[in-house]
């Protein structure tokens, strides 16, 4: 089990603290009952590193095709399979930011607490480019 330190400690040495996250490994904190994990963006990249997107692809009858990513209520329409994987990555991108603007809310809520990992290896990319290579 991670020991947490005290907060008192982090702060007295917060540089050393940050160095040891970023170059070093997660650490657990503790403040009265309050619990945080501090956890370098490298470390959380290769954490949440399998999440993946699967997309569902059906093709309309005027050529143009419907695509869903399993396990999201998101659906987009594209004249062609790459233009519809690109309108699926902005449409991660534009719910990752609505879920983390109103992270209570979204957490709290039990058909939506399991996209947390999902919408933030997609608050993690670097460009929609990557979000893109999210969607297989």
């Amino acid at each position: 089990m991670m020991q947490a330190m005290n907060a008192t400690e982090v702060r007295r040495h917060w540089s050393e603290f940050i160095d040891g996250v970023v170059r070093g490994r997660p650490q657990a904190v503790k403040r009265n009952r309050d619990h945080i994990l501090a956890i370098s963006l490298d470390h959380a990249r290769e954490l949440l590193n399998g999440v993946r997107f699967t997309m569902k692809v059906e093709h309309e009858e005027d050529g143009s095709v419907t695509g869903s990513l399993e396990g999201l209520d998101l659906v987009e329409n594209a004249p062609d399979l790459e233009s519809l994987r690109r309108a699926l990555a902005k449409e991660l991108l534009i719910y990752s930011e609505h879920y983390f603007a109103q992270f209570p809310m979204y957490f709290s809520s039990p058909n939506r607490r399991h996209h947390f990992p999902a919408v933030l290896r997609v608050q993690l990319a670097e460009s929609e480019d990557e979000v893109m290579e999210l969607i297989d």
